[in-house]
């Protein structure tokens, strides 16, 4: 077992490299299934479960080459549908996708209930509802979902009662070879659907509409690989913003896109944070202050405030001058963290899915548990600007989700280190 030791209170500058996101490589990753040829994926982050994803396509019988840290050759020629690995799909929330690969592929799908972090129920009864809407037959017997669709899958209109990124990209993946046109309606605007939509469009899919609540889908009979580069991770580079706050540094984020950090950069500027965009590089500059202001947060689907970057504004809110507030649409109960954050001095109340935070004006350093990828961002966060020495346990959490996050933090000042346990 490793942990995390950081000797905090010192501020962070420099720039730092953001890589290729998560929540996008995932799925993206899952469509090479559909292609049924070669692939070659860029910017893909070398991080724990993009790793845990590759050695599931490897078990169903794909090809994948590593041509360099992070682009990747995949060769999906030699899958075979419902091989994959049941202890490796548990371990990761996007094995999900699965299903709407399989299904497009091959008309049936076989795999084992996904994983990932612990935020509270999280059913795929919207998934579920689309395949069927797509003529797929689907039965979850709580260890495997099945589905098959004996006549193939048929477009159709998708109407879904909330917003969910998960399900909306599960839709493109099976739609994109259905005979007809899908319409999906109250779709997921996600930066991460656009980049699924924009992979699969290269690999000769016919979606317009993605970045809108309505996605139309033209079924075409096959695709074919292609060369793809994958967007910058957004909850990397607000990661980095809240750090370079929280320690009233001044850091430059690197390979970014301005836009995709637009709810980030406004509320850090409500709160005091000097942030300059520079759109022509492709840059943003936060520049930190000894104190900073208060705010409120409401976590919302694309374009609000993302819910992946609630518990890093906490540890900051926990420093703020004046009282704080985050009230939580998306994932309810992913409070836990707050715990240990009070093990470090925060003065955090939680009601149901609220936190109202007073301000202590110091943080101090303790052992805690990242008890997911996010709070385990957060902890961090509070250790960098924290008084004293932090020791953080259950690192894999925060390795899945942030490339050599050790590194990064170290080449811009921060006191960090890898200890074995």
């Amino acid at each position: 077992m490793d942990k995390l030791v950081i000797n905090g209170s010192r501020p962070l500058h420099g720039e730092v490299e953001i890589s290729g996101m998560k929540n996008a490589v995932l799925p993206i990753l899952y469509a090479t299934i559909i292609a049924n040829d070669v692939c070659v994926i860029d910017n893909v982050p070398p991080i724990g479960d993009i790793r845990a994803t590759l050695r599931i396509l490897v078990a169903m019988g794909a090809k994948v080459t590593q041509l360099g840290e992070t682009s990747v050759q995949i060769d999906t020629r030699g899958v075979r549908q419902g091989t994959s690995p049941d202890e490796l799909v548990a371990t990761l929330r996007g094995s999900t996708y699965l299903l709407g690969a399989e299904l497009a592929r091959y008309c049936r799908a076989h795999v084992g209930v996904s994983g990932g972090c612990l935020l509270g129920a999280r059913p795929i009864d919207m998934h579920m509802y689309g395949f069927r809407k797509l003529g797929a037959q689907v039965h979850d017997d709580g260890s495997f979902v099945s589905a098959e669709a004996p006549n193939g899958l048929h477009g159709a209109k998708i109407v879904f009662d909330k917003v969910s990124v998960g399900a909306t990209c599960n839709m493109l993946l099976a739609a994109c070879t259905a005979e007809g046109e899908t319409v999906i309606d109250n779709a997921a605007r996600e930066p991460h659907v656009v980049d699924l939509a924009g992979f699969l469009n290269t690999c000769g899919a016919q979606i317009k509409g993605a970045g809108t609540s309505t996605i139309k889908i033209k079924g075409v009979p096959l695709l074919h690989g292609c060369h793809y580069e994958v967007i910058p991770d957004m909850i990397e580079a607000g990661t980095y913003m809240a750090a370079a706050a929280a320690t009233g540094g001044e850091v430059t984020l690197r390979g970014v896109i301005p836009k995709h950090m637009e709810t980030v950069t406004e509320k850090l500027r409500e709160m005091g944070i000097t942030v300059v965009e520079h759109n022509d590089t492709d840059s943003i500059t936060v520049i930190g202050k000894p104190t900073f202001r208060s705010a409120r947060i409401e976590t919302q689907a694309y374009p609000g405030f993302p819910t992946d970057m609630h518990p890093q504004f906490a540890a900051l809110f926990s420093i703020a001058q004046g009282a704080s507030a985050i009230t939580e649409h998306v994932w309810p109960n992913r409070f836990r963290y707050t715990e240990e954050l009070k093990k470090m001095g925060a003065a955090i109340t939680v009601e149901n899915n609220c936190a109202f935070f007073v301000n202590v004006m110091k943080l101090r350093g303790a052992r805690v548990i990242a008890t997911d990828l996010r709070a385990g961002a957060a902890l961090v966060i509070a250790a960098l600007a924290a008084e004293g020495q932090t020791e953080i346990v259950s690192v894999d959490n925060i390795r899945r989700g942030y490339v050599d996050i050790v590194g990064k933090l170290r080449s811009l000042g921060a006191d960090i280190a890898l200890v074995e346990e």
